[in-house]
């Protein structure tokens, strides 16, 4: 009780809340704006919390991580453009709603369903994750190898469409985390007789500049084109939801909210596919499914709160097993290590304040999305105003003074710049970023405790397939790297077999 105590004292302190308030504010706005992710935003602004004592930090990326997913519905249902994603599947009956002069409705819904769906999933966290802990916590080096290799499994999911490219780029995480003194006896790897390189490749700087400084590139690329956001020709009137559209969807936000909550605990997954499978089982249960595609209130309600659930959810494996549930979350396990906390069971019972600041703080950022949601709807058509001439060089700039700001040196600056460039390549290529982070985060963590179980078993490997905790982890990290090879192809053979249609691929906005 007195962790609980300590933990309301640290969320409901005046910066606490400040930040909180800021971080969701900030993420709304980045999530509107086509372009811009959940991904960038939080890579953008993690340098900054490193100023901040404590976990204000923490709870400010908390904040962005919640705003933006809810952000991306602004967009998608005032310019039939995802701000996000996750919000791709907001469009099929957003859109028509707004062209019918029922934006604000369709508004004021999504809002009530990402902030019902972020609660869900929040409640959900607070009750499964401590269990979780507890049969985690025995876990020894052979369980967190086999952990490191189902996290690096999950990058055949994150990536893009081809597999082999997200392959690939798991590969270079893997191999720029091999950069500096070996873990196990502080020999030199790769340095090329650098002071800098001695100390491996800074995480930060990496981040920001594939996340954040190539989505700036691009953006850049696209105002030289002249692809400036379309303007809102919608207006918008009314937008808190009635009392019987309320009672309408109450049942299409809990089964969202528990699909978005699972999808989201599993990792790999993510909100664009939450959004989709909770848009289908909301046409697959409704009583008017002819309405969908031409306005429905369940079809805008469905993906949000399923999108929505998903933080909740993501953040399960994260603190309890020390894996990303999704992108975003591996950029946050980033910020995690640099305050010092430990991902994985042991969190609970060293850090059980801290864990218990992230379970307030996660709830009231979801309270707080909503209230910033529903105070700035009416001013949310001057979000897409924003020139992408005014904003590219801000985020730019910023880029740079968060790489800065780490280290304190102008090496790191280069190192983002590099790894922007780079980015910015593999964007045109068609390769996913997330593959290369969850290769550098889980890298020396696979590697560690590969190398500490050999000494334990005097070099047998059998020790891997005699411990049941460990060969379970590494079946499933088999089965992960498979199934987004044979599951499309299972799942068309399965519709045509019933004699449904075959659906497109679930994280396709068409």
């Amino acid at each position: 009780m007195n962790d609980i105590l300590s933990a309301f004292s640290v969320v409901f302190s005046f910066n606490a809340m400040l930040m909180i308030f800021l971080g969701t504010l900030a993420g709304v706005i980045i999530g509107a704006l086509p372009g811009l992710t959940v991904n960038m935003g939080i890579a953008l602004l993690m340098p900054l919390t490193f100023s901040f004592q404590g976990m204000t930090g923490i709870l400010m990326l908390l904040g962005v991580y919640c705003g933006a997913i809810y952000g991306g519905s602004i967009s998608a249902i005032l310019i039939n453009t995802p701000g996000t994603p996750a919000s791709a599947a907001t469009i099929l009956d957003g859109y028509p709603m707004a062209m019918k002069g029922e934006a604000g409705r369709a508004l004021g819904l999504s809002t009530t369903s990402s902030v019902f769906g972020g609660v869900f999933s929040t409640i959900c966290l607070i009750l499964i994750s401590p269990l979780l802990a507890k049969v985690a916590v025995g876990l020894s080096a052979p369980e967190y190898f086999a952990l490191a290799v189902f996290g690096i499994s999950i990058i055949t999911s994150v990536s893009s469409q081809s597999i082999i490219k997200g392959l690939m780029g798991g590969c270079l995480g893997l191999a720029i985390a091999t950069v500096g003194l070996d873990p196990m006896t502080a020999g030199f790897r790769f340095t090329f007789d650098s002071v800098y390189l001695m100390g491996g490749i800074s995480f930060v700087p990496i981040l920001v500049g594939l996340f954040a400084f190539s989505q700036g590139m691009i953006s850049m690329e696209d105002n030289f084109r002249g692809d400036e956001n379309r303007k809102v020709q919608v207006a918008i009137k009314r937008i808190l939801p009635t009392w019987a559209d309320l009672k309408r969807v109450f049942p299409t936000q809990l089964r969202s909210s528990a699909i978005g909550t699972v999808i989201g605990a599993i990792p790999g997954t993510g909100g664009d596919i939450a959004s989709y499978i909770s848009y289908t089982e909301a046409k697959r249960w409704s009583k008017h499914p002819e309405e969908f595609g031409h306005g429905s209130i369940e079809g805008t309600s469905a993906p949000e709160a399923g999108a929505n659930a998903v933080s909740g959810g993501a953040m399960v494996p994260l603190l309890t097993l020390g894996i990303p549930g999704d992108g975003a979350t591996a950029i946050m396990m980033g910020a995690f290590m640099v305050q010092g906390l430990s991902l994985g069971p042991l969190l609970f019972t060293e850090h059980p304040v801290e864990v218990n600041t992230i379970f307030i703080g996660l709830m009231v950022a979801n309270i707080v999305m909503g209230c910033i949601g529903f105070a700035g709807l009416r001013l949310s058509t001057k979000i897409m105003d924003v020139p992408r001439r005014v904003l590219v060089p801000i985020i730019l700039t910023l880029c740079a003074v968060g790489a800065y700001s780490v280290n304190h040196t102008m090496i790191d600056v280069f190192v983002m710049m590099a790894a922007g460039v780079l980015g910015y390549i593999l964007i045109k290529l068609d390769f996913s970023m997330s593959p290369i982070v969850i290769g550098i985060i889980l890298g020396p963590m696979a590697e560690t405790n590969l190398r500490r179980t050999l000494a334990m078993s005097n070099g047998d490997y059998s020790v891997f397939f005699t411990r049941p905790i460990c060969l379970s982890f590494l079946v499933i990290a088999v089965f992960t790297l498979f199934i987004p090879i044979v599951g499309p192809r299972v799942w068309a053979w399965w519709k045509k077999r019933s004699g449904g249609p075959v659906l497109a691929q679930v994280n396709s906005p068409e």
